[in-house]
């Protein structure tokens, strides 16, 4: 077995699209709506299991030299795609890792392929109010700046919906302290190491 930092677990597919067997998973990634509290809680667990806490996003901005917004702005969605595309394959190679992804991450079918080659893939969910509320200050999230974020947010979670539940476990985050949803994804994951299923 890897170092104790690199944890590796098997374990059978839980509601898989387009991967299939037995799965050797060294890594987690977090997944689900911005909002939803994947980096404070991925920086939590990371901490807690010794693990390196990624951000998906951080890595795009750093590849890019480019704020987001920028690359929205000047380059479009599309490019911006294409380079968290790039990051998220490049992870495959890594073990001992949390990792939080963008919220439209997943949306990319290759993109879920990737993370669950070697993480198990846990979505953070919450309702669109909620999500509103926790990013309705923010202004570095460029599908949010519409005259009607509230509005968008429905939109968005309606389409992506179906695509968050291929993830091996869904986390309600709704009117729980992220300690305890950070708890709650450590639990998840030791019990997958055990042998338990997810």
């Amino acid at each position: 077995m890897a170092p104790e930092n690199r944890r590796a677990i098997r374990l059978g597919l839980a509601h898989g699209a387009g991967v299939s067997g037995p799965r050797v998973i060294s890594n987690i990634a977090l997944v689900g709506f911005m909002g939803c509290g994947k980096s404070t809680v991925g920086r939590q667990v990371a901490g807690e299991l010794g693990f390196e806490f990624v951000d998906t996003d951080r890595l795009v901005v750093d590849r890019a030299g480019l704020p987001i917004s920028e690359i929205f702005a000047t380059e479009g969605e599309a490019a911006f795609r294409e380079l968290e595309r790039e990051v998220i394959s490049e992870l495959g190679t890594r073990k001992g890792l949390v990792i939080a992804t963008g919220g439209g991450a997943i949306v990319d079918p290759e993109n879920l392929a990737s993370l669950k080659a070697h993480a198990l893939v846990i979505c953070l969910w919450a309702g669109a109010e909620t999500l509103h509320q926790r990013t309705k200050h923010q202004s570095h999230r460029p599908l949010l700046q519409k005259a009607d974020p509230l509005g968008a947010i429905r939109e968005l979670l309606a389409e992506r919906e179906s695509i968050y539940k291929q993830a091996d476990v869904m986390v309600n985050t709704e009117q729980r302290p992220l300690r305890a949803v950070a708890a709650q994804v450590r639990h998840q994951f030791e019990e997958s190491s055990s042998g338990g299923t997810v």
